[in-house]
């Protein structure tokens, strides 16, 4: 069966977002001073084939850690999409 896995990789808190900090500034130059704060980070969509919904939340969390985000400088979320 085909699953569709949404995943999003974010900086963590902790963290400077040098590419968040820029992105503020592009937006405070625009009049748009209202934002307080930006953090940029990536959104994943995986079509993964597998025998469950679970094995393919697995499959999703496997590559997460093996090459999608860096756990040093990086937290992720799994989410299951229909």
């Amino acid at each position: 069966m085909t699953y569709n896995v949404q995943i999003k990789v974010m900086p963590l808190k902790d963290l400077l977002d040098p590419q968040g900090k820029a992105v503020l500034g592009g937006l405070r130059n625009l009049g748009l001073g209202a934002v307080s704060d930006v953090r940029v980070g990536k959104h994943i969509t995986l079509q993964v084939e597998a025998e469950s919904e679970t094995q393919a939340k697995q499959l999703a969390e496997d590559a997460s850690k093996k090459l999608l985000a860096n756990p040093v400088m990086e937290f992720y979320e799994i989410e299951m999409i229909n």
